[in-house]
């Protein structure tokens, strides 16, 4: 429980956003992910949102507000590089996204960012939505001040063949699609391209690619190849003249390995990888982003609810062999990032991969690093956040108890400052 102090001073924090000078926050532990270190009793001082100095606690300054976390310990904002906000839940409904309109969408994203900011998730990667552009408008609400949530890398849409695992698929054929759900929609390299250049002249930060089939998409398969590399050398062709960059959704071992040498940064899922994609990503420095947690999620809920027998199929299919993939990875030494594909879970429950990453290979601080420092650095953002050292963004959660010791405390933070700004 906060300290009657505290509590005023987070109130003073939350009431007053322009408030002058320098703030500061009393940690009783610091994890730091860069130098794998762990300090106690510091005191991060804030200025302009950003930390401007780290030291060992003596006493309180006089100079501004201070936070009192010392009975907690403290990381860096954690990152999601897959997430879904800007979009509805996943349901045994095939037609759900058609039942949204563009305004509910807005609503439902704004939901979702305030559950996944106060889940301790200052930052995601927003791989995808069926409504174009939902995700780029939720970024820039963020942005302005209007909603709560965390910071977003956006594509926009996907980029997909026609009836491929970027589509909303399993309708009747003579139901036609809205424009704003087929923006992604490409036959050739050449359409690839002017697509890509449409996103971003419509402000996306990154592109995503549907390289192979999807679990959750009727009519497709995972282990089969959609975008030939063609189409995908030219996806990041294209982003790079914007200075931009592409990850694929590929679950399909030759799909994977056709991504990475057409040029993405990161693969999305990864189901089946096999050796040789573990090699070759290594090689290359493609980083693999593995929802390890969500096949468990499916088969129960998806079993409970009713969801379609080829998703539950697909997903039985996958499952243990990602697990297996991801266990081979992390012990080859492929650069990993967190990624959990919230949004076919509820937003919010993120962490609760962080016991999957430990029980599948790697080490708590190996998971941490992933949701850190590592995610941070498949976005180009490692100046701003993944991390706590002087000029990162003063984003950090605490936490009751050692997720050194054990991972699960991260399910449930105590608190959230997103820019020296107390969230919760």
């Amino acid at each position: 429980m906060l300290k009657s102090s505290t509590l005023l001073t987070l109130a003073l924090l939350v009431t007053t956003p322009a408030l002058a000078g320098p703030r500061y926050v009393h940690v009783g532990r610091l994890l730091d992910p860069e130098t794998e270190k762990v300090l106690v009793n510091q005191l991060i001082k804030v200025v302009d949102g950003r930390v401007a100095a780290i030291a060992p606690w003596t006493r309180a300054p006089g100079d501004g507000p201070v936070v009192d976390w010392s009975g907690y310990e403290v990381l860096p904002g954690l990152i999601d590089a897959h997430v879904h906000l800007a979009d509805t839940d996943q349901s045994s409904n095939v037609a759900e996204p058609l039942l949204h309109s563009n305004a509910d969408i807005a609503y439902l994203g704004a939901r979702n960012a305030r559950n996944t900011l106060r889940a301790g998730f200052t930052s995601v990667h927003n791989v995808g939505n069926f409504r174009a552009f939902a995700d780029v408008a939720l970024r820039n609400a963020i942005n302005r001040g209007d909603v709560p949530g965390p910071r977003i890398n956006a594509v926009g849409a996907y980029i997909t063949i026609p009836g491929g695992g970027g589509e909303v698929t399993g309708l009747s054929p003579d139901v036609t699609l809205p424009a704003d759900m087929r923006v992604g929609v490409v036959t050739s390299p050449e359409e690839v391209t002017r697509k890509v250049d449409y996103l971003f002249q419509n402000g996306v930060d990154s592109i995503k690619l549907i390289a192979t089939g999807a679990v959750l998409a009727l009519g497709t398969e995972v282990g089969q190849q959609e975008l030939t590399e063609a189409e995908m050398t030219a996806a990041v062709k294209g982003a790079a003249a914007h200075g931009g960059w592409v990850t694929a959704h590929a679950h399909g071992a030759e799909g994977i390995k056709s991504a990475i040498r057409a040029g993405v940064k990161a693969i999305e899922h990864a189901s089946l990888i096999d050796d040789e994609g573990i090699s070759l990503a290594k090689a290359r420095g493609v980083w693999l982003d593995m929802d390890v947690y969500n096949g468990d999620f499916i088969e129960d809920v998806g079993t409970r609810d009713g969801w379609p027998t080829d998703y539950l199929r697909k997903n039985r299919e996958t499952t243990d062999l990602q697990r297996e993939g991801f266990r081979k990875a992390v012990k080859a030494g492929v650069k990993m990032t967190f990624g959990t594909d919230a949004g076919v879970y509820p937003h919010g429950d993120n962490a609760r991969q962080f016991k999957y990453m430990v029980r599948f290979g790697m080490t708590p601080m190996q998971a941490i690093q992933a949701a850190t420092v590592n995610a941070a650095a498949l976005l180009g953002w490692s100046k701003d956040v993944g991390a706590l050292s002087p000029g990162h963004y003063a984003d950090m959660v605490a936490v009751d108890g050692d997720p050194l010791k054990d991972i699960t405390v991260l399910e449930h933070v105590k608190a959230v400052i997103k820019g020296g700004e107390v969230v919760n």
